[in-house]
């Protein structure tokens, strides 16, 4: 099984960025215990700040990968185009987010992604990368 975790805008922080929220592994560190607790899934990794090379990466993947986890950070709340590029493609998403969105700000509440994904983990830390390999198998 072939699936690609692609992380949005300051997720490349995770380690310093608010570790009351977010813990103090970087994403680096956790990716390599995903891998040995699923070694026989190839996880590949894309990160980036920018909406528009997140866009490509899904358009690029999502027609030859087993699945997407999708954790676009900020742009789940806001970007029409990425969630028209996962409503575009063949590969089932799974969006991810590290904190429960629901007890944060009002407008982290409004997912532009939930409606065109398979399906949302929400609060679990960094956890949910792992539910949501999980539930490709």
């Amino acid at each position: 099984m072939q699936l690609l975790i692609i992380n949005g805008p300051n997720l490349n922080l995770l380690g310093k960025r608010e570790p009351d929220i977010y813990g103090n592994e970087t994403f680096e560190e956790y990716l390599e215990k995903l891998r040995a607790d699923f070694p026989d899934t190839d996880i590949s990794y894309y990160q980036s700040n920018i909406e528009g090379e997140i866009i490509t990466k899904i358009q690029e993947a999502g027609f030859a990968l087993d699945g997407i986890i999708l954790n676009a950070g900020a742009y789940t709340h806001t970007s029409v185009g990425i969630a028209d590029a996962v409503k575009a493609i063949t590969a089932p998403v799974v969006e991810v987010h590290i904190s429960n969105t629901y007890s944060r700000e009002t407008f982290r509440h409004q997912s532009y992604l939930s409606p065109v994904c398979a399906g949302v983990i929400v609060g679990f830390g960094l956890k949910g990368y792992k539910l949501a390999i999980q539930s490709f198998q």
